[in-house]
């Protein structure tokens, strides 16, 4: 690599990845009466962004892939900051917070695929607390088996009933590996949803599946549609590779979240533990549930006292309701959560479900 094109690497990686965590800080903590509070603590990084974003120019054509790569994350990034800005300055609402935040599951796409090159990237997508962690690094740093990575089927934006996988790259069928099918909120997408558990399945080890809903949200009303359709899901990526049937995980959050036990509560169902993350619950779910099937279910519940949409006290019937009914639930309530996604509890839900009970 020309020296000068990796002083523009060195100069444009650490800002973008920096303005990515401080994205994640926001999404994480958004609560709409700390909304400024939030943005002050999240700092200005994209400002560094900006400053060297030039940079990202005339670089030689072998090079191209690399700077289309950096040109589009830097870019989204920047695109999320400039709609959160003006939110923060007096013009927008919390619909033009959500609608900020949407490019930064397209930075991470862009930016993915030089985890393989880019060990600052490849530290990126890891959990935090295995960053250091010498066992996972090696794993990482061997180059991807046949068959793995992230692979999107009919789930190109704008398209409904596809579904987004990501397969680690040290995949191996010798043994059985858990699976993770995470659920996107109302309005969202398996796509965009796929980043929210990445750097944990690529960490600890899991296949990761993130569907789309048919329709724009779940089917928690009339026809369901969905819960045939995760089927047909389960089973394509269970023909293809070595899944541990007894690791089968759905999790979802919001309306994702209430899907899980739609879906994950009736007679037949495939998946052997829930994970509903700031989902609401009415008791006749529980009722309607199939008795048998609930009996000591692994129920892994996470709601945030904070939460705007869905009141804590929701989540806090739903966890009397399903033990009450048999199922064994571990119940999560975070005090500083609002409407958002704890991410940080994706670590703690793998090891749960791969607990021996």
């Amino acid at each position: 690599m020309s020296e000068a094109v990796l002083d523009d690497i060195v100069a444009v990686l650490p800002p973008l990845l920096q303005s990515l965590e401080a994205l994640a800080f926001v999404a994480r903590h958004l609560n709409p009466p700390e909304f400024g509070a939030v943005m002050e603590a999240a700092g200005t990084p994209d400002e560094s962004l900006q400053a060297v974003r030039a940079r990202l120019s005339d670089w030689p054509q072998q090079f191209a892939g690399l700077r289309s790569s950096l040109e589009a994350a830097s870019d989204a990034a920047l695109a999320a900051f400039a709609g959160l800005r003006a939110v923060q300055n007096g013009d927008g609402d919390l619909i033009a917070v959500f609608r900020a935040l949407r490019h930064v599951p397209r930075a991470k796409e862009a930016l993915y695929p030089l985890a393989a090159t880019l060990p600052p990237v490849s530290s990126f997508f890891v959990d935090p607390d295995l960053r250091e962690d010498a066992k996972v690094l090696k794993r990482l740093t061997q180059p991807p088996h046949e068959n793995t990575g992230i692979v999107h089927d009919h789930n190109e934006p704008g398209s409904r009933g596809g579904f987004s996988v990501y397969v680690p790259e040290y995949y191996t069928p010798d043994r059985a590996w858990p699976l993770v099918m995470a659920l996107h909120g109302g309005s969202g997408t398996g796509r965009t949803f796929l980043w929210s558990w990445l750097a944990d399945a690529r960490s600890f080890g899991a296949v990761l599946v993130s569907p789309t809903a048919t329709g724009n949200t779940w089917a928690l009303l009339g026809d369901d549609a969905d819960t045939p359709n995760l089927a047909r899901i389960l089973e394509f990526v269970r023909g293809r590779y070595n899944i541990d049937p007894t690791k089968l995980l759905l999790t979802g959050m919001s309306d994702g979240g209430t899907f899980c036990y739609v879906a994950g509560l009736e007679h037949g169902s495939p998946f052997t533990h829930l994970a509903p993350i700031a989902a609401t619950f009415h008791p006749l779910m529980a009722e309607m549930a199939d008795a048998e099937r609930l009996q000591r279910l692994p129920v892994f519940l996470v709601h945030g006292r904070l939460d705007w949409m869905f009141p804590v006290q929701v989540a806090r019937q739903t966890r009397d309701a399903l033990s009450a009914a048999g199922a064994d639930v571990s119940y999560h309530e975070l005090d500083d959560l609002s409407h958002c996604y704890p991410s940080e509890m994706n670590a703690r839900i793998l090891r749960w479900l791969s607990a021996e009970r």
